[in-house]
């Protein structure tokens, strides 16, 4: 009840500040929703490839989205984007296989920031590990001078923590991983660490999950979100 209200505040204080005519867009969609079947949301898997972990001095360099709609997954409308960095990728190549000869057309961080934001004004955000990407997306927001604000999304990772806790008190290092966790519902297993691959990896991810805890017509938004 306390998580109810609290959403509710909080989406009407995000759309009375906020800024960005997208953001708002995205802030009002979120709250007509609330209480909505999951199979009745439109939601946008996403993944982003950083130089690091730190999301204060690392930057992203790529990012891949791809939608769900009416419980589906919609390959033909999936999206990637290459975003310039200030200096060199580093050592961060061997993990996403970007090299800097292959940001030399990327897209600046504002016109791919401005884009993403277009892409979710109506539909909700999932990723795997949304903590990460989303405190991403919000420095860089902050960085370019916009208005402080939130991002909520629906966070596979955070499923799966509190699936597996409630049959193991103690979760083996590694075992919230994405490969992992779609190792535990027979999933494919993809190479990690492509923006896009990962995005599809995680919208995958989360329709078996639902499935699993009662399918999408009987879990309603408000239970799933989380902020960061």
């Amino acid at each position: 009840m306390f998580k109810q209200w609290w959403l509710q505040y909080k989406l009407k204080r995000l759309i009375k500040n906020s800024k960005l005519a997208a953001l708002k867009a995205h802030y009002q969609y979120l709250l007509t929703h609330l209480h909505q079947p999951i199979s009745d949301i439109k939601l946008l898997a996403l993944d982003i490839e950083m130089t690091g972990l730190n999301h204060k001095k690392d930057q992203m360099v790529s990012i891949g989205v791809i939608p769900i709609i009416n419980a589906e997954i919609q390959p033909q409308f999936a999206q990637y984007k290459l975003m310039k960095i200030e200096g060199s990728v580093g050592q961060s190549a061997v993990i996403h296989g970007i090299l800097d000869k292959d940001l030399a057309n990327a897209l600046p961080l504002e016109e791919v920031l401005q884009w993403l934001f277009e892409q979710c004004k109506d539909k909700v955000l999932v990723a795997h590990h949304a903590q990460l990407d989303l405190q991403f997306l919000r420095q860089s927001l902050s960085s370019s001078g916009a208005h402080s604000f939130a991002l909520l999304g629906i966070d596979t990772l955070i499923i799966e923590k509190e699936r597996e806790q409630r049959k193991h008190p103690v979760l083996k290092t590694g075992s919230l991983r994405l490969n992992a966790c779609r190792e535990r519902y027979n999933l494919p297993i993809y190479n990690a660490h492509n923006a896009l691959t990962d995005a599809l990896a995680c919208a995958e991810l989360l329709l078996a999950q639902l499935n699993k805890m009662g399918g999408l017509d009987n879990i309603t938004l408000v239970q799933l979100l989380t902020k960061r």
